[in-house]
């Protein structure tokens, strides 16, 4: 089958993967779309160790072939969005609503593929550059099948750590104000999800300004080119500031931009050893530095929420999807989603 491989030096697309059949506890979906993050590009250029080879691919939807024993929540033919999250279910974080923080869904990558009779990594325990993936049973999520693919793939990721570091993370109040720096496919998420918490003023601040119409479509009240006219805008500061590019100067932006009380958000991913500096004198008027992984989701409630919210109109999914690619396109794809022309880049099969 079809997939794209990470060798170690160089992403390409293959014809000759194979996967596994389902065990226990576990469901066998075919892919039908996926899409492009960051996150992917990211272990390509290193920003992200992990070890090669592996099958790259985060977020996608698909629909159900087969599932192993004790699986009963899904099907086959049913129609799922995938989620990254592998947690155990049983430990104490996940018996608390916290199944992010499992020790158990981090760092314990899986070898469920083979090419050439040798075993090929999983990434982010998912792997959606594929025909087919084998998934903990708790990370398939069943969707209404009036949901198209190519816009379902994305709930697993952009949307889970976006709107979900709002809802959950930031727990954003309703006629509170919010900045988000970087609208890029998590940016766009944290814009919607501030739209949905009821926020009063939603300031996107990104250096390209055509993404100003999209920005707007997703609920930005204001969108800026720099932070440096955030104050125009929020004169004491913003009670949430959303930092959704990994740069470390932005970091520090985002906290200088606190109103008392407020709340700096971190989603984008700088290199494992950046470090990040700021004043320790500002913190003291009740400000807070908030780490966010995976939006502080709970996959099996959330996306069957935010598929919900799709429905009744609430939520955009399809003004997502900039284009669609068939993986043999991979390259094309990677280079558009590197260059800032997409907000999100989906593959299909």
């Amino acid at each position: 089958m079809r997939g794209v491989v990470f060798d170690g030096k160089r992403a390409e697309v293959v014809d000759d993967l194979a996967v596994r059949d389902p065990g226990p506890g576990e469901v066998l979906v075919a892919i039908s779309a996926a899409g492009l993050c960051h996150s992917d590009l990211s272990v390509v250029d290193g920003t992200i160790p992990f070890p090669a080879p592996v099958v790259l691919g985060h977020e996608g939807a698909g629909i159900v072939e087969a599932v192993g024993a004790g699986v009963g929540h899904v099907g086959p033919g049913d129609h799922v969005a995938l989620s990254t999250l592998a947690n155990c279910g049983t430990c104490a974080q996940c018996d608390r609503g916290r199944p992010t923080m499992c020790r158990q869904a981090i760092g314990r990558p899986r070898k469920p593929f083979t090419r050439a009779g040798s075993a090929v990594y999983q990434f982010a325990s998912n792997s959606a550059f594929a025909e087919r993936t084998v998934v903990k049973a708790v990370q398939a999520v069943r969707i209404p099948k009036d949901i198209p693919l190519t816009s379902a793939a994305l709930i697993g990721c952009g949307v889970l750590t976006g709107v979900g570091a709002v809802l959950n993370r930031a727990r954003v109040g309703y006629g509170e104000s919010v900045v988000v720096i970087g609208t890029g496919g998590i940016g766009l998420n944290v814009v919607q999800g501030a739209r949905i918490a009821g926020a009063s003023r939603i300031v996107a601040v990104d250096a390209n300004p055509a993404k100003e119409a999209v920005a707007r479509r997703f609920g930005a009240t204001d969108f800026l080119t720099s932070t440096d006219a955030v104050r125009d805008v929020l004169p004491t500061g913003a009670d949430h500031v959303f930092e959704c590019v990994g740069r470390v100067e932005l970091i520090r932006q985002a906290i200088d931009l606190l109103d008392r009380h407020g709340q700096a958000v971190l989603l984008g991913v700088p290199p494992a050893t950046a470090e990040a500096s700021f004043l320790v004198s500002s913190m003291y008027l009740d400000k807070s530095i908030l780490g966010c992984r995976y939006g502080s989701s709970r996959p099996q409630r959330d996306i069957a929420l935010y598929a919900e919210l799709y429905r009744a109109g609430r939520l955009l999914l399809d003004e997502l999807v900039t284009d669609t690619y068939p993986v043999e396109d991979f390259a094309k794809a990677a280079a558009d989603a590197e260059a800032g022309r997409v907000a999100r880049a989906v593959l299909t099969f």
